[in-house]
């Protein structure tokens, strides 16, 4: 069976020099970072604001289960011709769009007063950032060669763990702004953090460039120098991989990829809609600044999995291995985080679930983005990303149903717990179906 990336096709992507690679990663990934962090806070704030909104509005846990996560089902629809559009139209103009309207979106959110309206919102939410993520990885492999791209998506994950770091507290200050203005805190908490990303959105049109012919601040042999090392790549991807966006949507490699991601989104967010609230039971008190601050320790840990993971792949040469005991830690980190009759052991828990479960996620795109090409890339990578997003409308629903179905509010997490390890040993499998071949390139390539 084929491999993803051949021998061959180290020699072209070793031609980028590693001072053009940090060049790049200095211009770009800052500023994709911001970008991921307003996006990961907008669709997650919703667990700060939990507890008041649901007093506020009457929002039953059921309800809330479905709000929250049916965002995913207007994400996942929209996914793939998003993406489609992007490759169409360049980066920069598509990513300003998504960016403006799902901040408008979000900051509409302090209307909610029933159900309803938060179910229409959550979905419209969904609707405005698809295409968002799918289209920042694609975006990536215009830009860095293989051997590079694991560490730059290592640097794009540090996203999540930074929209806690730093959000988790400014979520629960603006939870304390209650009554200031006549607003309740969580109409504070959505209107900021909402217009901060369409502020951004406006800035990003005039900040990206779509390609590297089109950047003014790359020199002429630099431009050439990393085109080339990127179109070396394009053309072996062609040759051995999907011929197009269609072939790509029923490439039996691709769904196998889309049911681990599905699996490992499961596992984050069963976690980050109830962590805060998790927290707040584990310290006996109610969400707020002070929570936030505690709300961010595994996510400081999981920045650090972040960096140490990939370049631990990238210095062995292993993305497999390294990327199956990652989800695998991760599942016994949750499943450790309700099992402990210990506040901070399971607080430590939670920071091993944390680590494991975004730090395994940049090991996973130098799968699809190895073996995926030109629209097949932009309709592959948007098939594997919509799918997983299922896995978050997926696991608040089942989490609620089995702290029903078993009277348990452990029996939720172990579940989630269970399918996170399943997914690590659908990592294990693809080995069989040739999806390692971009080790031989790492470790040629250093």
């Amino acid at each position: 069976m084929t491999s993803i990336v051949s021998t061959g096709a180290a020699a072209p992507a070793r031609a980028a020099n590693a001072a053009l690679i940090a060049k790049v990663t200095a211009r770009l990934l800052p500023f994709l970072l911001l970008m991921y962090v307003l996006a990961f806070l907008d669709r997650a704030n919703v667990g700060f604001a939990k507890g008041a909104f649901q007093a506020d509005t009457g929002v039953s846990n059921a309800a809330y289960a479905l709000g929250a996560s049916i965002f995913f089902i207007g994400y996942a629809v929209f996914e793939i011709p998003s993406n489609l559009v992007m490759h169409r139209v360049g980066a920069k103009l598509w990513m300003a769009r998504i960016m403006v309207t799902w901040g408008i979106v979000s900051a509409a959110m302090m209307f909610v007063h029933d159900e309803t309206v938060f179910y229409v919102l959550r979905v419209l939410l969904g609707i405005a950032e698809a295409g968002f993520f799918p289209g920042v990885i694609l975006y990536l492999t215009y830009w860095f060669p293989s051997q590079a791209r694991g560490r730059a998506m290592g640097l794009f994950y540090f996203g999540a763990p930074l929209a806690f770091i730093f959000g988790s507290p400014l979520s629960g200050l603006l939870l304390e702004f209650n009554g200031v203005a006549g607003l309740k805190g969580w109409q504070w908490m959505f209107v900021v953090e909402g217009l901060l990303a369409s502020i951004v959105g406006v800035w990003a049109y005039f900040y990206l460039d779509d390609r590297p012919t089109d950047a003014r601040w790359l020199s002429d042999s630099e431009k050439r120098e990393l085109t080339a090392a990127i179109a070396a790549e394009e053309s072996h991807k062609h040759a051995h991989g999907p011929a197009g966006a269609l072939a790509a949507l029923g490439n039996g490699r691709v769904l196998y990829l889309s049911l681990i991601y599905f699996l490992i989104q499961m596992s984050v967010y069963g976690v980050v809609f109830y962590l805060p609230t998790q927290v707040a039971g584990l310290m006996g008190r109610n969400v707020g600044l002070a929570v936030g601050f505690v709300a961010a320790i595994p996510w400081v840990c999981a920045l650090a999995c972040a960096w140490f993971v990939p370049r631990l792949s990238d210095l062995t040469g292993e993305r497999r291995l390294i990327g199956a005991a990652t989800l695998a830690i991760a599942g016994i980190g949750i499943a450790t985080s309700v099992a402990s009759a210990s506040p901070v052991l399971s607080l430590v828990a939670l920071c091993v679930a944390a680590a494991g479960f975004i730090a395994v996620q940049p090991l996973f795109w130098t799968f699809p983005t190895s073996y995926l090409g030109g629209a097949a890339a932009a309709g592959g990578i948007a098939l594997i990303n919509s799918l997983g997003a299922l896995g978050g409308f997926v696991a608040p629903n089942l989490k609620t149903w089995a702290e029903a179905a078993f009277a348990s509010k452990a029996a939720g997490l172990y579940m989630l717990a269970g399918t996170t390890l399943i997914g690590a040993v659908l990592i294990l499998g693809l080995g069989l179906l040739g999806l390692a071949g971009s080790v031989a390139l790492d470790r040629k390539s250093r």
